[in-house]
């Protein structure tokens, strides 16, 4: 199911809408940027100047309807992004049968951060799972991203798994 609405910021003007191929471009630099961050945060794993998808990558998750990809965008200019899976579990032996929506990748351009417009991003997304039947929405956050952590925990999230390691 898609949701057929646009939402709007009454002070910028941003529609968040599915992501088309004209926000490739825009991805492709916002995807830099997500790289950047997490090199910084352990470098020991993320190269420097890297980033996760490229053009082919995009224009394939583009067209899966199970990985919707949210834009937020003003003007033409694309201000941030929400890359999702649909999950599901169909009888799995151990655990119940369950629809999520996680957050693979939520980035908004450095540039204009603090403006709301992950908030936005945050809530279509939120929207968009209810009504594809998701009964949650979860990501994963990399310790030492203090900011995308307090973020999340403002939106009300709480940690469900901690994913651990030791360095040898």
């Amino acid at each position: 199911m898609i949701i057929h609405y646009s939402m709007f910021s009454e002070e910028t003007n941003m529609e968040i809408r599915l992501a088309g191929v004209r926000e490739i471009p825009g991805m492709i630099d916002l995807l830099r940027q997500v790289g950047e961050v997490h090199h910084r945060i352990r470098p020991d794993l993320f190269r420097s100047g890297a980033q996760k998808y490229n053009v082919a990558d995009l224009e394939a998750l583009l067209k899966d309807p199970q990985r919707p990809i949210f834009a937020a965008v003003e003007e033409g200019k694309l201000l941030g992004y929400c890359f999702c899976i649909i999950e599901e579990v169909k009888d799995n032996p151990v655990l119940m049968d369950d629809k999520t929506l996680y957050i693979d990748d939520l980035c908004v351009d450095e540039t204009i951060r603090g403006k709301h417009v992950g908030m936005a991003l945050y809530e279509y997304t939120k929207e968009y799972a209810r009504s594809v039947g998701c009964r949650s929405v979860t990501l994963n956050v990399w310790c030492g991203n203090d900011s995308a952590m307090a973020f999340y925990e403002k939106r009300g999230l709480t940690p469900r798994k901690i994913y651990m390691e030791e360095r040898l």
